[in-house]
């Protein structure tokens, strides 16, 4: 375990519930970030894994420009590791929920593990 690091956990909840939050979550990503993504289709033994800045911010513009609303449900930040609960709904009624361990460097993100869930069929 590192050095304790201070972590904006404000920026986190707004780049997650805005609209327009990609760019705001961007921010928080160190250079050389490393996001590991497990779900129905990446899963365990072959997750989607996405290398620095550029890969990250292709990512949050295709999830956040698409017709659903964030909410950060749960957020906890120890020293340099960081844990939270997003849920999210598509317009259709389709609920997500993800869950991501986060290890932070300078009060920046630098490895993400995502876990996520989705309905099967539109909720409604």
């Amino acid at each position: 375990m590192g050095t304790a690091t201070t972590f904006d956990t404000e920026t986190l909840r707004r780049g997650i519930e805005e609209s327009t939050g990609s760019a705001t979550l961007l921010s928080l990503y160190a250079d050389d970030a490393e996001i590991r993504v497990v779900d129905h289709n990446t899963q365990p033994s072959h997750p989607l894994v996405l290398h620095g800045r550029d890969e990250i911010a292709r990512m949050l513009d295709d999830v956040y420009s698409r017709d659903m609303t964030h909410k950060l449900e749960h957020c906890v930040v120890q020293g340099d590791e960081l844990a939270y609960t997003e849920s999210c709904r598509y317009a259709d009624g389709t609920r997500v929920l993800s869950e991501s361990a986060v290890s932070l460097r300078d009060g920046k993100i630098v490895r993400q593990t995502m876990i996520q869930a989705w309905d099967e069929e539109p909720q409604g």
